[in-house]
């Protein structure tokens, strides 16, 4: 078989692995990370159908470049710098201590010799951004409290990994290589042209190229930029991912900024993709399987050690329990920053190549066991305890008694207050009453789905019973709550949706409304005008809309869902989709 024939023989085997892998684990529920893997341990080390997979690694590795620009695209440099403390104080901390405790442990258990250990317990001390990143993103957890200082801990790796390597070529036995003054201002230089010329030449560059509506050129702009800031960087012996990260965030206020994400991110999903495939594809079995029982003790201890001391630094840092949990353990693991290092120490003699293929055997395990362990927080976080406050209905008791503060409770309570009429609020949010309050709205502590607490908020002297809680379930709950325990009480109710709209209607409220109702039908009208129509023209048309919608609510609630289509249109040339999704979708 031809070169170009294995290639795309392999691309093949590659794509479609991953086209089976990645959505089986994800409906079990193990996440895709570990679908990839499973994929390419099946493809290489057991199967052996694909045996470079150290080469692919290499070349998959641009999958995290592509994901660290991304992330800089959606982090501007004020938030960067609000982030300063984590990303060099926690950051720095979780390296130095992690470091020093698996350096000795390395050490004290004699598989290394001084130098080999320091250089292999901060190499293990390093943990995957592409792993983490991932897992964070699937969760949508990127964002978050914890998100964020994880991020923080992972960023400030990236960049310990060029004094990491400085100190291996220092303390390596035969290279007279040692960190230099020059190399030092070579990087910091680096990174300050980069800085220069994301801010004014970047942006011009992206002008330029959009003006000429050529859209493949802006992608092979966006492309360009990445690779380039990564090269740049490499060559001043920073980290590719580093320089992709800067010129991210160099564009992060760029009117460009969702256009290049858009281009960016197929390259950035496959790659990464094909990067989890290489890690299993590159994993020595015969390493493994020759120490294994190293491996065995070897891994649980190196990701307690990091766990505990993440966590502790966390805690340390003011994260809460749960916060500092899921932190530690997602972090637990070892990177592929790693396998540079430990590469590099061996070709400088720091320790011999069988050393480190057993080290890169077992940040590979920690790697795989990374989804896994990253959600053992669930079983051992404790639940979040609602704040509550002193219940006190002094005062309480109106004609309009309102249970549930939320958006739409807040614009309906003004007009009412607007109107001079006397409105009782209560609302189960400890932090919802104290905003409001600040806007002057007095609103009692209580949850509304206890008879007791509905009583002593003085809901025997409404006229009006409104009950606008976000919640389905929980609207439901207060409707039969209130139907049962006050049957000739006025109930007003915020539906969820139209199959909501018409369950209430079937349990007899006297008035419900669907939030997204009224506010969709003057966005169209105001649409409708913005295209040149008369108001007077646009509002004829939404009124005959909301008639059509009130009449086939109606037929609904008599012969069902799927009845009254006829009622949705008028008789206009051109019809739009129906307003509902088939009956088993459940929704408007």
């Amino acid at each position: 078989m031809s070169q170009s024939h294995a290639v795309i023989s392999e691309a093949l085997l590659l794509l479609g692995a991953a086209v089976v892998s990645a959505p089986l684990f994800k409906r079990l529920g193990l996440g895709t990370v570990l679908g990839y893997l499973a994929a390419g341990v099946l493809i290489g080390p057991v199967l052996n159908h694909i045996t470079d997979g150290e080469e692919i690694l290499s070349f998959a590795e641009l999958g995290v470049v592509f994901l660290l620009f991304i992330i800089g695209l959606e982090l501007k440099p004020a938030r960067l710098w609000q982030m300063r403390r984590d990303i060099f104080g926690l950051g720095s901390a979780q390296v130095l201590i992690s470091g020093a405790v698996l350096s000795s442990l390395v050490h004290w258990a004699g598989l290394l010799g001084w130098q080999g250990a320091i250089v292999a317990g901060f190499g293990l001390a390093l943990s995957s951004t592409a792993f983490a990143l991932q897992i964070l993103e699937e969760r949508s957890d990127l964002n978050t409290a914890h998100g964020q200082r994880a991020f923080s801990i992972l960023l400030f790796q990236d960049i310990a990994i060029v004094p990491l390597l400085a100190l291996t070529s220092f303390i390596a036995p035969d290279s007279g290589e040692s960190f230099t003054w020059t190399g030092a201002a070579i990087a910091i230089g680096s990174v300050g042209a980069l800085i220069l010329a994301g801010r004014f030449l970047l942006t011009p560059l992206f002008q330029i190229i959009g003006r000429t509506g050529a859209r493949e050129a802006m992608i092979a702009a966006a492309l360009f930029v990445v690779l380039g800031a990564g090269a740049l960087m490499e060559l001043a012996g920073l980290s590719m991912a580093m320089g992709a990260f800067l010129a991210g965030l160099m564009l992060a206020e760029s009117s460009f900024r969702h256009e290049l994400e858009a281009d960016i991110e197929p390259f950035r999903g496959i790659l990464l993709g094909l990067f989890f495939m290489a890690v299993g594809l590159s994993l020595d079995l015969n390493v493994v399987l020759n120490n294994w029982l190293l491996i065995l003790i070897s891994v649980p201890v190196i990701m307690s050690v990091k766990a505990a001391t993440i966590y502790a630094l966390c805690r340390i840092g003011r994260s809460s329990y749960n916060d500092s949990a899921r932190i530690g353990f997602l972090l637990s693991q070892g990177g592929e920053f790693g396998f540079v290092l430990f590469t590099t120490a061996a070709g400088a003699a720091v320790f011999p190549q069988s050393s480190a293929s057993l080290l890169i055997a077992i940040v590979t395990v920690t790697m795989a066991l990374t989804p896994l362990v990253a959600a053992l927080p669930k079983l051992i976080v404790r639940s979040e305890r609602r704040e509550e406050l002193e219940e006190d209905f002094e005062g309480a008791g109106a004609e309009v008694f309102i249970i549930g503060f939320s958006r739409f409770a807040q614009i309906a309570a003004q007009i009412l207050l607007a109107a001079g009429r006397e409105v009782t609020i209560i609302d189960h949010s400890a932090d919802r009453i104290r905003q409001a309050s600040r806007f002057g709205f007095r609103i009692y502590f209580g949850d509304g789905t206890r008879k007791d607490v509905l009583v002593s908020a003085g809901i025997e002297k409404a006229k009006i019973i409104a009950i606008c809680t976000h919640n389905r379930d929980i609207t439901d709950r207060i409707v039969d709550l209130v139907q049962s325990e006050y049957p000739d009480a006025k109930i007003f109710v915020r539906s969820y949706d139209r199959v909501h709209s018409l369950s209430l209607l079937a349990k007899g409220v006297d008035y419900e409304l669907r939030e997204t109702l009224e506010s969709g039908l003057l966005f169209g009208q105001k649409t409708l005008e913005a295209l040149g129509m008369t108001e007077a023209d646009a509002a004829a048309i939404k009124d005959d809309i909301r008639k059509r919608d009130e009449m086939r609510l109606a037929i609904q609630a008599q012969d069902g869902i799927s009845a009254g289509r006829e009622m949705l249109y008028s008789n206009q040339p051109v019809q739009p989709e129906p307003l509902i999704k088939p009956r088993h979708e459940a929704a408007e």
